[in-house]
Protein backbone atom coordinates (compact mmCIF):
# COMPACT_ATOMS: atom_id res chain seq x y z
CA UNK A 1 0.00 0.00 0.00
CA UNK A 2 1.29 3.41 -0.95
CA UNK A 3 0.79 6.00 1.82
CA UNK A 4 0.93 9.69 0.85
CA UNK A 5 0.57 12.95 2.73
CA UNK A 6 -1.44 15.58 0.88
CA UNK A 7 -2.74 19.06 1.71
CA UNK A 8 -6.02 20.60 0.55
CA UNK A 9 -5.84 21.40 -3.16
CA UNK A 10 -3.16 18.79 -3.87
CA UNK A 11 -3.88 15.92 -6.24
CA UNK A 12 -3.04 12.27 -6.77
CA UNK A 13 -3.03 10.86 -10.30
CA UNK A 14 -3.95 7.23 -10.99
CA UNK A 15 -3.00 6.24 -14.50
CA UNK A 16 -3.86 8.72 -17.22
CA UNK A 17 -7.52 9.34 -16.47
CA UNK A 18 -8.16 9.31 -12.70
CA UNK A 19 -7.46 12.33 -10.49
CA UNK A 20 -8.06 12.40 -6.74
CA UNK A 21 -8.08 15.88 -5.21
CA UNK A 22 -7.94 16.64 -1.49
CA UNK A 23 -10.68 19.24 -1.03
CA UNK A 24 -10.65 19.77 2.73
CA UNK A 25 -9.06 18.35 5.88
CA UNK A 26 -10.62 18.87 9.31
CA UNK A 27 -9.77 16.92 12.42
CA UNK A 28 -9.74 13.23 11.62
CA UNK A 29 -11.61 13.41 8.30
CA UNK A 30 -10.89 14.63 4.80
CA UNK A 31 -13.05 15.46 1.79
CA UNK A 32 -11.82 14.23 -1.54
CA UNK A 33 -12.97 14.70 -5.10
CA UNK A 34 -12.53 11.98 -7.70
CA UNK A 35 -12.42 12.66 -11.44
CA UNK A 36 -12.70 9.39 -13.33
CA UNK A 37 -14.27 7.98 -16.49
CA UNK A 38 -18.06 7.70 -16.18
CA UNK A 39 -17.99 3.92 -16.69
CA UNK A 40 -15.67 3.34 -13.71
CA UNK A 41 -17.48 2.25 -10.54
CA UNK A 42 -16.45 4.19 -7.44
CA UNK A 43 -17.98 2.82 -4.25
CA UNK A 44 -17.46 3.33 -0.53
CA UNK A 45 -16.27 0.16 1.18
CA UNK A 46 -18.74 0.40 4.08
CA UNK A 47 -21.70 0.67 1.69
CA UNK A 48 -20.58 -2.35 -0.36
CA UNK A 49 -20.15 -4.40 2.82
CA UNK A 50 -23.58 -3.39 4.18
CA UNK A 51 -25.31 -4.27 0.90
CA UNK A 52 -23.50 -7.62 0.73
CA UNK A 53 -24.53 -8.48 4.30
CA UNK A 54 -28.14 -7.47 3.62
CA UNK A 55 -28.23 -9.60 0.46
CA UNK A 56 -26.87 -12.62 2.34
CA UNK A 57 -29.42 -12.15 5.12
CA UNK A 58 -32.27 -11.86 2.61
CA UNK A 59 -31.14 -14.94 0.71
CA UNK A 60 -31.00 -17.03 3.88
CA UNK A 61 -34.33 -15.89 5.36
CA UNK A 62 -36.33 -18.89 6.50
CA UNK A 63 -39.67 -19.85 5.02
CA UNK A 64 -41.51 -18.99 8.24
CA UNK A 65 -40.67 -15.30 7.74
CA UNK A 66 -42.33 -15.45 4.32
CA UNK A 67 -45.33 -17.27 5.82
CA UNK A 68 -45.63 -14.60 8.54
CA UNK A 69 -45.61 -11.85 5.93
CA UNK A 70 -48.20 -13.64 3.80
CA UNK A 71 -50.40 -14.22 6.85
CA UNK A 72 -50.22 -10.57 7.88
CA UNK A 73 -51.23 -9.57 4.34
CA UNK A 74 -54.03 -12.14 4.28
CA UNK A 75 -52.36 -14.06 1.48
CA UNK A 76 -51.62 -17.28 3.34
CA UNK A 77 -53.67 -20.18 2.01
CA UNK A 78 -54.31 -23.31 4.05
CA UNK A 79 -52.35 -26.33 2.84
CA UNK A 80 -54.09 -28.19 0.03
CA UNK A 81 -55.75 -31.45 1.03
CA UNK A 82 -54.05 -34.49 -0.45
CA UNK A 83 -55.89 -35.90 -3.45
CA UNK A 84 -56.90 -39.56 -3.20
CA UNK A 85 -54.92 -41.90 -5.38
CA UNK A 86 -56.85 -43.28 -8.36
CA UNK A 87 -54.91 -46.52 -8.20
CA UNK A 88 -52.08 -47.73 -10.38
CA UNK A 89 -51.75 -46.35 -13.86
CA UNK A 90 -51.59 -48.51 -16.94
CA UNK A 91 -49.95 -48.04 -20.27
CA UNK A 92 -51.75 -50.64 -22.39
CA UNK A 93 -53.01 -49.78 -25.83
CA UNK A 94 -56.76 -50.13 -26.48
CA UNK A 95 -57.75 -53.76 -26.84
CA UNK A 96 -54.68 -55.10 -24.99
CA UNK A 97 -54.76 -56.50 -21.46
CA UNK A 98 -53.93 -53.85 -18.89
CA UNK A 99 -51.12 -54.47 -16.42
CA UNK A 100 -50.24 -52.06 -13.61
CA UNK A 101 -46.91 -50.24 -13.94
CA UNK A 102 -44.34 -50.76 -11.22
Amino acid sequence: MLVLTRKPGEKILLGDDIVITVLDARGDSIRIGIDAPRGLKIQRDEVVRAVTEANIAAATADASAEDQLRASLGLLRPPAAPTPSAGPTTSAAPGEPQTPEA
